[in-house]
């Protein structure tokens, strides 16, 4: 399998599940700096023109970090990052759907239509530099909402999953761009500090 790979946390949260399950991708380096993934190749492989993009063995392609990661789980079930049960699956998709829509999707889009702007402009619409704003606001209210929820040692309670790397790899990305967590957090470091220190963070 290839991963149609880059710099961002998309990527990384597709190269850790990699990691957790021990499978070997051939990596693809699409420079999304210099527009590659704008290119009519590209885009013929994912019309989204996102990364990353996984190809399988038989030539399709998957895109989109969950579907990726989904397809991975279910290739290779061992070790679960979604679920063993029908129980464990429903309880990782509800995390992983209520940290996207709450964290991932405001703290990206924030960055695009303010440190990222002259980068995302040209290449798709953008909410106004004010309301980059109050995206940021957003995401930074649901970090603290999450703090104050969790009490086990992952997402999960005791499983680590989807969740966790989804997590993670955006409250780093969020460091990096001027979006680091809330003060007075109670939960998020810590844990933060549990997921850096496995192998797969380096991924």
């Amino acid at each position: 399998m290839r991963l149609f790979d880059s710099v961002g946390p998309n990527p990384r949260v597709v190269r850790m599940v990699a990691a957790e399950k021990g499978i070997a991708l051939e990596r693809v380096s699409v420079d999304i700096i210099k527009g590659e993934n704008r290119n009519a190749d590209f885009v013929a492989r994912n019309p989204t023109g996102s990364t990353p993009a996984l190809e399988t063995d038989d030539g399709s392609i998957i895109a989109e970090i969950v579907a990726i990661a989904e397809y991975l789980e279910e290739t290779q079930p061992g070790p679960a990052l979604i679920g063993e049960t029908a129980l464990q699956r429903a309880q990782t998709r509800m995390w992983v759907r209520r940290i996207d829509l709450n964290i991932v999707e405001p703290m990206a889009n924030g960055f695009r239509a303010s440190q990222g702007r002259r980068m995302f402009a040209p290449r798709m619409t953008l909410v106004s530099e004010a309301a980059a704003e109050e995206l940021k606001a957003i995401a930074a209210e649901k970090l603290r909402w999450i703090d104050g929820l969790m009490t086990g040692d992952f997402v999960c309670g005791d499983r680590f999953t989807l969740a966790d790397i989804l997590l993670f790899c955006f409250v780093e990305f969020g460091a990096q761009v001027g979006q680091p967590l809330p003060d007075g957090l109670a939960w998020l470091p810590a844990w933060q500090q549990r997921i850096a220190a496995r192998p797969s963070a380096a991924a």
